[in-house]
């Protein structure tokens, strides 16, 4: 009986927990994005109106997201965006963030950083040789770093198991990293669940051979 009750146990957390952690995570993200604009709305609301619905923060940043997306698409919107950021560089402490923030934002949302590298993921024998991990190729190195060790070297990110988003900065020479025929979602997967999922493995009942 107790194994019967085990087995069921372990059976039942291997479905429950996926979903748990899914729906968490997505009420954090949604949170989150809520209080960006909601903690500025909901005082206001309330106290002029006397109401405030929940959601409205996100639907503030959509549309201010939306409406940026729109601007630097266009010419006068782009020398906006010119006029705001040379702003922004003039200030002690945003002209050391934002340049910082902004190579983030191009690597993670474009497909190709327009000097001819598109991020990709690769291999690299790490923290020793024999053996291996995987790495996403961010950008060539700096030339006068480059120069300085006298190699043709590449950024690549080590990222952390199981938050991706965080891990080491690594400048490796272009000839010791492997480029890999894996998307970087599937590389996420794989780093997330720490090689547990095999993103090529995942095919359908139809794909699987009878």
């Amino acid at each position: 009986m107790l194994r019967r009750l085990r087995k069921y146990f372990f059976s039942g957390l291997a479905v429950f927990l996926p979903f748990i952690l899914t729906i968490n995570v997505c009420a954090w993200f949604l949170g989150f994005s809520e209080s960006i604009f909601g903690k500025y709305l909901r005082p206001f609301l309330l106290n002029n109106y006397d109401f405030y619905i929940w959601g409205l923060g996100i639907v503030v940043l959509v549309v201010l997201i939306l409406f940026s997306g729109f601007l630097v698409t266009n010419y006068f919107g782009r020398a906006i965006h010119r006029v705001i950021e040379n702003l922004m560089m003039r200030i002690p402490v945003m002209q050391s963030i934002y340049p910082a923030f902004k190579e983030i934002a191009k690597f993670v949302f474009k497909e190709d950083d327009g000097i001819g590298m598109p991020q990709q993921v690769v291999m690299v024998q790490w923290p020793r040789l024999g053996l291996y991990t995987l790495g996403f190729l961010t950008n060539k190195t700096t030339k006068v770093i480059a120069d300085a060790a006298g190699r043709d070297l590449v950024n690549v990110l080590i990222p952390h198991v199981p938050n991706p988003l965080s891990g080491y900065f690594m400048m490796i020479p272009r000839d010791e990293i492997i480029p890999l025929k894996l998307t970087v979602e599937e590389a996420i997967k794989i780093i997330v669940s720490g090689g547990v999922v095999d993103p090529h493995a995942l095919v359908s009942d139809e794909e699987k051979p009878s």
